[in-house]
């Protein structure tokens, strides 16, 4: 069984202050028995998307590795845990919404960055946000095959079916996820058919609290590979969401017994 912990918290707009409570919840689901800890979509900062950036200019972007980055890795390598953050990332004249994974021996796996950029009402990143540069990146981690789908990108099936094509045993969700934005329930259902279709758990990390414009959801979830949800955290509070998985599922559901092997990608090219 692999242990794992989706970190739910709300931004004040001290960063220190949200890095500060991170590490203390991450230590706090190491010492549970955590071996992967997630967290949500620009944990440590206010969601500065919610307005446009002529009205509110955005935070300092840095480095991967940075100052961030060197504060988990620390972390990671001190507990064995694998760690999935997400930043706002500078490189030369580009930012990106970023999620750096983090080994378990404290080693940088690598980066994914965002790649479909949603412009709306209280999610302008379009004026924040490059799109992203490094395809959809599926890492060999301590704790199995592990991809991330940051936010919007969970929207596209062919981003989620590229995961599973190349072999993901976890697809991680770094949310910004707000109360009343989609029907209840669809957020889940399509996390459910993803992994049921491509043969992965997958777990959903969300933002939670009142800011700005926008009150984010919580309700942080995981589903495994036969499409069920198997955990799921309360709405509207701090919490750390804690999941046992089964991975003797993953070789045992229908996408990796059936799906994925009569597969014919010749007959319908995207």
């Amino acid at each position: 069984m692999l242990k794992i912990a989706l970190i739910q918290q709300h931004a004040s707009a001290d960063r220190e202050t949200n890095v500060q409570r991170g590490v203390l919840a991450l230590e706090q689901a190491a010492a549970r028995g955590a071996r992967l800890a997630v967290f949500p979509e620009l944990a440590f900062l206010r969601f500065f998307p919610q307005r446009r950036r002529d009205v509110q200019p955005a935070p300092p972007a840095e480095s991967v590795p940075g100052p961030t980055t060197e504060v988990f890795c620390e972390l990671a390598r001190k507990h064995g845990i694998v760690i999935v953050l997400n930043l706002y990332e500078k490189d030369g004249d580009c930012t990106y919404d970023s999620s750096p994974v983090i080994d378990a021996d404290g080693k940088l796996a690598g980066i994914t960055r965002m790649i479909h950029i949603m412009e709306g009402p209280g999610f302008h990143e379009t004026d924040f946000y490059d799109p992203g540069n490094l395809g959809a990146p599926v890492f060999q981690t301590s704790i199995g095959r592990l991809g991330v789908a940051i936010c919007y990108d969970r929207h596209f099936p062919e981003y989620m079916r590229a995961l599973g094509v190349k072999g993901a045993d976890l697809v991680v969700v770094p949310q910004a996820g707000s109360v009343g934005e989609w029907p209840a329930g669809v957020f889940e259902a399509e996390l459910q058919v993803a992994g049921f279709q491509n043969g992965y758990f997958a777990a959903l990390a969300n933002r939670v609290g009142a800011e700005e414009s926008l009150t984010f959801a919580g309700e942080s979830f995981v589903t495994d590979p036969f499409g069920r949800v198997i955990a799921r955290a309360a709405a509207g509070e701090d919490c750390t969401l804690h999941a046992e998985l089964d991975l003797s599922l993953l070789e045992r559901c229908p996408a990796r017994r059936h799906f994925m092997r009569d597969r014919r990608p010749g007959i319908y090219p995207l």
